[in-house]
C-alpha cells in the first residue's frame, strides 16, 4: 500500500504549472515585476493592482541605494514612465524607518527624484502617486528633489506639459518652491504660477485651435518641431490629411527628436496604423540595429508565441507582449549568417531569419498561438551547439525547463508575473522589452560581469 502521509510539495510553480525558481531575492522579484510593467495595467495571468502591490512590497525590502538606481534605470534605459515614479514614492518612505535613522543618507531621495524625472508632467504624476492613498505632508527630501527637477525644464517644455489635471504644475511649484537660478528662470516660474506660459507650438495646440491639419503637420515637419513619438503616432492622421508624403518619409528616416527613446514595438503599432509608411518605418527600425555593435559567434533566438503572449501591453493598446518579443528578436544585432530564429508554442518551429518588419511578421505568423512548451524549445537549442541562446518569453512554461548548454544563455522576460523559470543553472535572466537589453548582453560577454 502506498504511503498517504507524504511531505507536502511546496515547490513554486508558474501560472501554467512548470516548476518555477523559488527563493528569489527581493531585488530579483522587484526587477522582474517592474522592468516590463506599464503600471496598473492588467496582464494575462495577474491584474495590475496585484503587480503594483508586489512592486511596493518588495521595494520596501531592498536597500535604498539599489532602489534609487533601479528607478533611474527603469526610466532612462527601459523608457518606462510610471513604474519608476512608484519606486521613487517607496524610496521616499525610507527615512521613516527606525533602522535607517542615523547613518542613512537622506540626500539619496532628492538626488534620485531629480535624476529620474525627465518630463515636466512627471512632476505632477509623481505627486499623484505620492498621494494615491490620501493627502499627506510632502517631505523635505521630496520637495528638494522635485525642486531640482523643475530646474531642468525650459519654458517650452513646461508649457507643453502644463495640463489641466487634478494636480497642475503650479500646484507642484507652490509646494516645492524651486529656487530660480537667474532672472530668466524667475520669470518662467512666475508664468507657471500664473499659468501664463507662452503657448507651445505643438500639433495638439494648433489643431485644438482649429488650424488646418495638413498645413500644421507640414509646417512642423519642415521646421523640425515634431517629436519622433508624435510623428509615428500621427502617421494615420497625416495620411488622411494628405500631408506631403516626402516630408513624412524624410522625417521618419532622419530619426531625430527622440527616436532613440522609441521602443521597437512602437514601430509595429505605427506600421499597422499606416501601412503605406511601413517601408520607411522598416528602414528606420533597421537603422537602429546599425547603431548597435554586432555580436560574433552563432546565436539561436527562441520567441514565445503562446496564447498568453497575445496579452495586450495596456488596456488602450492593440499591441501584445508577442509584438514586443518579436520586435526584439527582429532587431538583434548580428550577421544573418550567424543567426537562426525559432518560435515556440506547442511546437518549436524555425522561422526565416529576417530583420525589421518582415522578421516580426514571420515570427508572429509562424504557428498557432497555444501552449508554452518552453522545455522543448530549450532542448531544441541544446541540440544545435549555438554559442549563444536567447529566449524571449513571459516565462510561464507548461514544462520543466532544462539547463542551457550554450556558452552564453539569456532568458528575457517581457511580463511582470510573480514566478518565472529563467534563473540560475546557466541562465542570465533579463527583464524588459527595450533594445538596451542587447547592450547589457554585450557588456556581460565583454567584461565577464
Amino acid at each position: 500500500m502506498s504511503k498517504l502521509n507524504r511531505p507536502t510539495d511546496h515547490s513554486v510553480r508558474t501560472h501554467e504549472g512548470a516548476k518555477a525558481v523559488a527563493n528569489l531575492t527581493a531585488e530579483q522579484i522587484l526587477r522582474r515585476s517592474v522592468m516590463s510593467c506599464l503600471l496598473w495595467e492588467d496582464q494575462f495571468y495577474e491584474n495590475g493592482k496585484s503587480i503594483a502591490d508586489r512592486i511596493v512590497e518588495n521595494a520596501r525590502l531592498v536597500e535604498p541605494t539599489y532602489l534609487a538606481a533601479l528607478a533611474e534605470e527603469v526610466r532612462h534605459k527601459a523608457n518606462l514612465r510610471h513604474a519608476p515614479l512608484l519606486l521613487l514614492d517607496v524610496l521616499s518612505e525610507f527615512p521613516k524607518r527606525t533602522n535607517l535613522r542615523g547613518d542613512y543618507n537622506h540626500g539619496i531621495i532628492s538626488d534620485a527624484i531629480a535624476r529620474t524625472i525627465s518630463r515636466p508632467d512627471e512632476l505632477s504624476e509623481f505627486l499623484a502617486i505620492y498621494w494615491r492613498n490620501g493627502r499627506k505632508t510632502v517631505s523635505h527630501q521630496v520637495r528638494k528633489g522635485l525642486a531640482q527637477a523643475f530646474g531642468k525644464f525650459s519654458e517650452y517644455s513646461l508649457a507643453k506639459y502644463d495640463r489641466d489635471g487634478a494636480i497642475k504644475l503650479r500646484d507642484v511649484m507652490r509646494i516645492v518652491h524651486p529656487k530660480p537660478e537667474n532672472e530668466e528662470k524667475s520669470a518662467i516660474y512666475k508664468k507657471v504660477l500664473d499659468r501664463t506660459l507662452t503657448t507651445p507650438d505643438t500639433w495638439e495646440v494648433a489643431l485644438s485651435g482649429g488650424a488646418d491639419k495638413k498645413e500644421t503637420f507640414e509646417r512642423l515637419l519642415r521646421e523640425g518641431k515634431l517629436g519622433y513619438f508624435a510623428l509615428i503616432r500621427n502617421l494615420r492622421n497625416m495620411e488622411q490629411a494628405n500631408v506631403d508624403r516626402r516630408l513624412v518619409i524624410d522625417a521618419i528616416l532622419a530619426r531625430k527628436n527622440g527616436a532613440d527613446k522609441i521602443l521597437p514595438f512602437r514601430f509595429v503599432a505605427a506600421a499597422r496604423a499606416a501601412p503605406s509608411f511601413e517601408a520607411a518605418l522598416d528602414e528606420s527600425l533597421i537603422a537602429s540595429i546599425g547603431e548597435m555593435e554586432k555580436f560574433s559567434g552563432s546565436t539561436g533566438i527562441y520567441v514565445d508565441v503562446s496564447g498568453s503572449m497575445r496579452d495586450r501591453l495596456s488596456a488602450k493598446s492593440d499591441l501584445s507582449r508577442m509584438d514586443a518579443a518579436c520586435a526584439l528578436a527582429a532587431v538583434f544585432p548580428a550577421e544573418r549568417k550567424n543567426l537562426r530564429t525559432f518560435s515556440f508554442s506547442n511546437r518549436t518551429v524555425e522561422v526565416p531569419t529576417r530583420v525589421g518588419m518582415s522578421g516580426i511578421d514571420a515570427i508572429n505568423r509562424s504557428q498557432p498561438h497555444s501552449g508554452t512548451n518552453l522545455g522543448d524549445a530549450v532542448n531544441d537549442a541544446n541540440g544545435r551547439n549555438f554559442d549563444r541562446i536567447i529566449v524571449i518569453t513571459d516565462e510561464q512554461s507548461h514544462q520543466r525547463v532544462p539547463e542551457p548548454k550554450a556558452k552564453h544563455a539569456y532568458m528575457i522576460n517581457v511580463a511582470s508575473y510573480h514566478n518565472g523559470v529563467g534563473y540560475g543553472n546557466g541562465w542570465n535572466h533579463i527583464d524588459g522589452f527595450s533594445e538596451s537589453i542587447f547592450k547589457w548582453i554585450k557588456e556581460v560577454e565583454t567584461t565577464g560581469y
